[in-house]
Formats: C-alpha cells, sequence, structure tokens
C-alpha cells in the first residue's frame, strides 16, 4: 500500500460511506452503513458511534497506518475545519462537534460538495484545472468554487452555497431566505409544486419531456433556464475556466446539457471567444468520501 493513507467519510442523512485511499486518490477499500438519521430527533450518538467503529476497523487493518481522516457532510464547515459550524434541520448533533476529540486522531471537516468539488479537482473532470465552479442538482442545490487550486470556503463556509443564489424575481424564499433561489428553481424537493403536482420525480418529469409531453417540456426548460441564468451568474462573478455539475438530477445527460447549452449560448458573455465549458462530474457517489480524504492529507502536509 501507498505509505499515505487517508480514511475518507462521508456523512449522509441516508448512508454513511466511508473509503480508504491513497496520495493518488486510488480506492483502496470501500464500506458503507445507514445513517438512521431521523427527523427532528438527536440519535447522533448513533451515528457518531458507527463513523468510529468504521474507522477503528479501518485501522486495525491497517496496522494504524492511517494518517489521517477526511469527513464530509451537509453544512458549513468552521474556519479551521474541524466541525460542521451550522446545519439546521437534520443531523441533529453535528453542529460544533468536534470530530478529531472523539475519534482520537486528527481529522478535517468539509462540506459535502466541497468534499466533491476537490475530488473531481485533483482526480476526476475537472484534473489539471485552478479555477471551477461544482454545482451540485439533486434534493437541494449546492456547490463549491475553486480558485487558483485552493478551495474557496469563505467567511463562515458559505462561498460557493449555488443553490441560494437568487435567479428569479417574485418567487418564495430559499430555506435560507433568498428569494427566487436556484434551489427552488431545480431541485428535487420543488418538484411536486414546479410541476403542480403532477410529477413526483425529475425523473419522470424528463421522461415526459422526451415522450414529447408539452406540459413537461414547459416546466423542464424553465427549471433549465433558471439554471442557465445561475450559471452565466456566477461566471460573471468568479470566471472560471470550467463548471462542474453533479447531483441525481444530471442522470438525465443530453436530455439537460443540449436545453442548457442553448440557454447558455444566449446568456453567456463569450469574453474573447471564449464559453466556459460544462462537464458532468466523475467520480460519482464516492466522490464526497475521496475529496474528505484528499483534502485531510493536503492539510496534513
Amino acid at each position: 500500500m501507498n505509505k499515505q493513507l487517508a480514511l475518507g467519510i462521508d456523512l449522509g442523512g441516508t448512508n454513511i460511506k466511508a473509503v480508504l485511499t491513497n496520495a493518488k486518490g486510488a480506492i483502496l477499500e470501500e464500506r458503507s452503513e445507514p445513517t438512521h438519521d431521523k427527523a427532528g430527533i438527536d440519535n447522533s450518538a448513533e451515528w457518531k458511534q458507527t463513523i468510529k467503529t468504521m474507522v477503528e476497523a479501518f485501522s486495525a487493518k491497517t496496522a494504524g497506518k492511517i494518517e489521517t481522516i477526511g469527513i464530509s457532510a451537509p453544512g458549513t464547515a468552521n474556519p479551521d475545519n474541524t466541525a460542521i459550524l451550522s446545519m439546521p434541520n437534520k443531523l441533529l448533533g453535528i453542529e460544533k462537534f468536534i470530530w478529531k476529540d472523539h475519534l482520537g486522531r486528527e481529522a478535517y471537516v468539509l462540506n459535502d460538495a466541497h468534499a466533491a468539488l476537490f475530488a473531481e479537482s485533483r482526480i476526476g473532470v475537472g484534473k489539471g484545472c485552478g479555477n471551477i465552479l461544482l454545482v451540485t442538482l439533486g434534493t437541494g442545490v449546492g456547490g463549491g468554487i475553486m480558485i487558483d487550486g485552493k478551495l474557496l470556503q469563505g467567511q463562515k463556509g458559505r462561498a460557493g452555497h449555488v443553490g441560494h443564489i437568487s435567479v428569479n424575481q417574485g418567487a418564495s424564499m430559499s430555506i435560507v431566505n433568498a428569494p427566487g433561489s436556484l434551489e427552488r428553481a431545480i431541485g428535487e424537493h420543488t418538484i411536486a409544486h414546479r410541476t403542480y403536482g403532477r410529477f413526483a420525480s425529475t425523473k419522470d418529469l424528463v421522461g415526459a419531456h422526451l415522450r414529447g409531453e408539452t406540459f413537461a417540456t414547459w416546466v423542464w426548460l424553465k427549471s433549465l433556464e433558471s439554471l442557465a441564468r445561475g450559471l452565466v451568474s456566477m461566471i460573471n462573478s468568479i470566471s472560471p475556466e470550467l463548471i462542474i455539475l453533479g447531483g441525481g438530477i444530471t442522470q438525465a445527460d443530453q436530455a439537460l446539457l443540449q436545453p442548457l447549452k442553448a440557454f447558455m449560448e444566449i446568456y453567456e458573455w463569450p469574453l474573447d471567444g471564449f464559453r466556459t465549458p460544462i462537464k458532468l462530474a466523475q467520480l460519482g457517489t464516492l466522490a464526497g468520501a475521496v475529496g474528505a480524504a484528499l483534502f485531510a492529507l493536503e492539510k496534513k502536509k
């Protein structure tokens, strides 16, 4: 095994994913356990113990050669990346919890979308790019920003929360009071509202669109037009060399990319003929865990 080993853990509301990796991001072993998170109930003692047990098992298997641990989780990380600073409404008990004290070893904590961006920038579709915007399209909309090869976390860890930028006038507020947010415009959690109860999932909506159902096409293109608004706003703010789209909604593939490209051709400022390439994320569901591990290794240097 590579001498530099790290354990990456992605703590989600449904599952806890753990990967053993080396400095090159190679996945040497992986494991998954249910989180058993319960809305409105603090049962964090259970999933905290699950993570500790996973760490101990991997450590024993590698004869204690794991140098550091990275933890990816929803919410904003504190400035020294030792804890999640804020995560309202779910995973109760995670806020301000210092993982290195619980695990008895060095541990660094990242927002889950930031961790995915870190992985994609080091070993994924963004490898070789220094300035990247990643947007995750799923139940909600998250994101991350990399400038000159460094993850931008910003004050209170809020940088890159692209889902909470405002893209539509007159629409209702998001969970952080952003009016007409990108998250409400395309996130899975608003699909029933946006389709007047006709569709329960984005997958069903896109399927109907591909079958030529006019109403579905109208809703889907309206969502993608809002996404384009958000992306061009970010382009004009941070001027990335690459945009990466991840999350479950990107399974729509060309049904997403082709209309989005058409909107971007209208809205984007093609400075000196450059149009920002948009690519789908490459690393899948383990990106958060791998990114957290690689981040921890770089922080340790």
